[in-house]
């Protein structure tokens, strides 16, 4: 049984009920280990004098942060610590090979279809033109890390998902079957709501907060060559890059 601190709520003005709550819990996580019990609603209502709404909200918040677990049946605990995952311009699967990791990938979806009005600008390509979507699972170590939907140009690329059946890597099969090699790429990242087919495939619940990185890149030439959006789960990652002045 978890003995909790003696609770310390003195709020700041206007600060919230909940967020109290949250300091509270954020000060008994930090005493225990991952994979530890926290106190349960009925223990928190008694010892901080409070509703249970006012410990639910601070409960989900935590949740949403990663920084607890909720266990059907069983209880709330304390998560494990996030996975660090670097931005480099370089292939998921060489990403978890740096990080000493194992990536592997479920083909989810191929298909062939007519460019979009945002996909055709982002490919150099007339709208309607043939795209060669690709919907794939990222796995690192068997668990569920990213879902990615890739738009490439079908008449560059003729017999992409073809190939992709045969690799778990799209750079890989790019540079030894196209002779294409990105160099450069944009990206942004965005938070995000699950919707339901995301939250099944990334083992999380539909309204989790995920992060979304879409990436724009391009060949020596300066000519695009893929549009890629990512999903990944808001809870169990973080990304780190490098910095440099020009």
């Amino acid at each position: 049984m978890v003995v909790a601190p003696e609770p310390q709520l003195s709020s700041a003005p206007k600060e919230p009920k909940y967020y109290a709550v949250k300091r509270h819990l954020l000060e008994i996580i930090g005493t225990l280990s991952p994979g530890s019990p926290v106190p349960t609603e009925r223990l928190l209502m008694a010892q901080l004098r409070t509703s249970r709404t006012t410990v639910r909200q601070a409960l989900a918040e935590l949740v949403g942060e990663g920084r607890l677990v909720r266990r059907q049946g069983s209880g709330t605990y304390v998560a494990e610590p996030k996975v660090s995952w670097p931005l480099r311009m370089t292939s998921f699967t060489e990403q978890a090979n740096a990080t000493g990791r194992a990536a592997s990938t479920q083909l989810i979806d191929a298909r062939r279809e007519r460019a979009t009005h945002e996909i055709a600008d982002r490919l150099g390509l007339r709208p309607g033109a043939p795209v060669q979507s690709i919907e794939r699972l990222r796995l690192v170590d068997d668990i569920p890390m990213a879902l990615e939907t890739s738009h490439l140009s079908a008449s560059r690329f003729p017999g992409l998902a073809r190939h992709l059946r045969h690799s778990d890597s799209l750079y890989r099969v790019l540079r030894d079957e196209f002779g294409v090699v990105p160099v450069s790429a944009e990206e942004t990242i965005e938070t995000a709501s699950a919707t339901p087919h995301e939250a099944e495939l990334l083992n999380t619940e539909t309204g989790a907060p995920i992060l979304m990185l879409s990436r724009h890149s391009f060949d020596a030439a300066g000519a695009p060559i893929e549009w890629v959006r990512s999903w990944y789960r808001g809870d169990r990652y973080r990304f780190v890059t490098r910095l440099t002045s020009e």
